[in-house]
């Protein structure tokens, strides 16, 4: 599991630990992703020209694959190998606005840490094909993302839940 991040002052070690922790409980597979991390400006542009919303959002994913099984097909999924000559597959990238980081975490009340976590998980999540267009897919992703973020320990109810 291999994250790359554009912005290496954006993160502490202790997040990069989070992060990489979060990743690993998405998926056993051997990926790489890549992290950027950008202003209000620069995702309002992404999700304007990429989705054809024109609004700032928190968290953008760019899938490599367009299903799981085409991911676990590139990673010659026997017992969770690794691609090619044992390097990580790239998942996809993720975009994190880092004002939404600190607007949302004040509003729910919890870490920095924890909000980043969060949207980088729920990118995750959507790299290896989940969504919420239906009620249903939206209650699975969401089971799945509190399911992660109790077991790295930044659940609602965990460690990560105070404000910073």
């Amino acid at each position: 599991m291999e994250i790359i991040v554009n912005d290496e002052s954006a993160v502490t070690e202790q997040m990069m630990d989070k992060l990489r922790e979060a990743a690993s409980a998405c998926t056993k597979l051997d990926v790489e992703i890549s992290l950027s991390f950008v202003s209000l400006d620069e995702i309002h542009e992404l999700n304007r020209d990429y989705r054809g919303v024109d609004r700032p959002t928190d968290v953008l994913s760019f899938p490599m694959f367009d299903s799981l099984e085409e991911l676990e097909a590139a990673c010659g999924m026997q017992g969770g190998e690794s691609g090619e000559e044992g390097q990580p597959v790239p998942l996809g990238d993720v975009v994190i606005c880092m004002d939404k980081i600190i607007e949302q975490a004040e509003e729910f009340g919890h870490s920095r840490e924890r909000e980043t976590v969060y949207l980088f998980t729920h990118s995750v999540l959507h790299l290896l094909g989940y969504d919420h267009e239906t009620e249903e897919d939206k209650r699975e992703m969401r089971a799945r993302e509190e399911e992660i973020m109790d077991a790295i320990g930044l659940g609602r109810d965990g460690a990560g839940g105070q404000t910073q």
